[in-house]
């Protein structure tokens, strides 16, 4: 992994060619896993193949806060392991489709949080580079969508090169003392 100063240094053709590796080396990953999962903001999705045939009866599928576990009765699990983050467990259930697919749909406890992986341990994704689909961001309440979009503001203006939001305060805040205190020299004053 590169670190980022390196990644700002890179010319535009670099920065593409090495997000593509990355992509493709994350794919790759995330291909050896023994389910597929996606998330949006407010949740996670699990799905995986059983059986055709397979019944409620026949599988083990529990679903605790901080863990996971869920597979055929009497055999190796297939996924197992601790939630990389936290869920709701009264928001969280599984169900069985056309007998030989599970779904287990996972509600994070913070809605402000992109997952690197379901389970601790197994290959994680980059999270900077996730782009989430703007028609979702209306289904969010007012509070975590300011975020989101403050997140995303900031994201754009680091690809930029320009100031995050929270700098841009910063300096309008300066600008509203120095305008107050026109007797101070602020000549040799720095940001940081």
């Amino acid at each position: 992994m590169v670190n980022p100063k390196e990644y700002d240094s890179m010319t535009e053709e670099e920065r593409t060619a090495h997000d593509a590796a990355a992509r493709k080396k994350e794919a790759e990953e995330q291909a050896t896993l023994p389910y597929k999962w996606r998330q949006t903001l407010v949740d996670v999705d699990i799905t995986f193949e059983v059986p055709k045939g397979t019944r409620a009866k026949d599988l083990v599928i529990e679903i605790k806060k901080k863990s996971l576990k869920a597979g055929l009765r009497g055999q190796t699990p297939i996924i197992e392991g601790a939630l990389t983050k936290e869920v709701k467990l009264d928001d969280s259930t599984w169900s069985l489709e056309d007998q030989k697919e599970i779904t287990i749909h996972l509600e994070k406890a913070k809605s402000t949080e992109w997952w690197k992986a379901v389970i601790e341990g197994h290959p994680e994704i980059d999270t900077t580079k996730i782009v989430p689909e703007n028609s979702k961001l209306s289904d969010l309440d007012g509070e975590t969508r300011g975020m989101v979009e403050k997140m995303m503001f900031d994201q754009r203006q680091k690809a930029a090169g320009l100031p995050s939001s929270d700098d841009l305060k910063k300096a309008e805040a300066f600008k509203k003392f120095q305008a107050m205190h026109p007797e101070m020299d602020f000549s040799k004053a720095k940001m940081g």
